[in-house]
């Protein structure tokens, strides 16, 4: 996996990378944020570590110019100490893929990194998905909460299919939209909302741990608390 690390402290840079490499992973270092667009405008890379506050042009214009660019589809993880929701939302309308506050463990860096890049890959197409005690098999369709059997109408199975292979991730209202409707998108927010509340009620009801959670302004994802 080749991976762009972009990130203006030097040792937590050093410290980052010696971690990833021995673990196999290809590393390539920028401190500012003019080399980081440069280096990932002239080079492939399966994944990009962004930090927020960066010399020259700061990760959150970066993110935005590569979205904006060639690089639509680049999985972005952004590392910052910034931990309130706004901050998060913001990195997410910017464009991220994932977002990792410090201090942080580095193998939960690493697992994150891995699920990014095996979903723009499309490597992650397992049979059987599970998050929590939530397990969907994806050939017969068939969707339990720990032994109960749980009944979906299509859309409602198409939702959760996508929401779990981008567990823990956020998956925004425009993906999801583009991914059960395709160029036919509903005039309103109000069939999403409505297939959204059925699955939440048939997943999450009676349930003591919430699986499926609202990130306000972005869209949607599944996860157990403690990945949030």
């Amino acid at each position: 996996m080749n991976v762009l690390l972009i990130e203006d402290s030097a040792d937590l840079a050093a410290n980052v990378g010696e971690f990833l490499e021995s673990r196999g992973l290809t590393v390539d270092y920028a401190y500012d944020g003019r080399s980081g667009l440069h280096l990932a405008a002239s080079n492939r890379y399966d994944v990009l570590i962004l930090d927020l506050n960066l010399p020259g042009i700061d990760g959150l214009t970066l993110c935005r110019r590569l979205r904006e660019g060639s690089h639509r589809d680049l999985p972005i993880l952004m590392l910052t100490a910034r931990d309130t929701e706004h901050d998060k939302l913001t990195g997410f309308e910017a464009g991220t893929d994932d977002y990792l506050t410090k201090p942080f463990s580095l193998q939960e860096l690493l697992a994150r990194l891995r699920a990014l890049a095996r979903r723009a890959s499309g490597s992650s197409q397992e049979v059987t998905l599970e998050v929590g005690d939530l397990s969907f098999d994806a050939k017969a369709l068939e969707v339990r909460r720990g032994t109960r059997r749980i009944e979906l109408t299509p859309i409602e199975l198409r939702l959760l299919e996508l929401l779990m292979r981008a567990s823990p991730g956020v998956v925004s209202r425009g993906q999801i939209e583009r991914a059960v409707w395709g160029d036919a998108p509903p005039d309103s927010d109000a069939a999403l909302r409505g297939h959204i509340h059925a699955l939440r009620a048939a997943i999450d009801h009676g349930m003591q741990h919430k699986l499926l959670h609202t990130v306000h302004g972005i869209g949607y994802r599944i996860a157990v608390q403690n990945e949030l």
